[in-house]
């Protein structure tokens, strides 16, 4: 048994837990913070996106996608992907990779 809290996250990206098939992580971006300068995707890696409070915006390969609190977003492995927080108060999310897709513990 592996667990984790949440608020035990204090970076902007935090990997919370790691196995050898899945992955779990927190990403909080502040009004106007982007993910990156451009779209990235995870080779080997589908990730499941949950929104926990705020906005974000951004694209999802070809599509643009607005996502909000209770939004689930599955990006499928290779899919470039980039967001940005359009809101006024932080979009924190929990996420879910498998297999994983960062180091064990990584902190952005």
């Amino acid at each position: 048994m592996d667990l984790a809290n949440i608020k035990d996250a204090t970076e902007w990206f935090e990997v919370l837990q790691t196995s050898k098939r899945t992955q779990t992580a927190m990403m909080t971006l502040a009004p106007g913070d982007k993910t990156g300068p451009k779209a990235e995707a995870h080779e080997k890696s589908d990730q499941v996106l949950l929104m926990l409070s705020g906005k974000l915006a951004g694209t999802v390969g070809p599509e643009t996608v607005s996502l909000k609190k209770g939004d689930i977003l599955l990006i499928r492995a290779g899919t470039p992907h980039r967001f940005e927080n359009p809101g006024r108060e932080r979009a924190v999310t929990f996420n879910v990779y498998s297999p994983p897709e960062y180091p064990p513990g990584m902190k952005g």
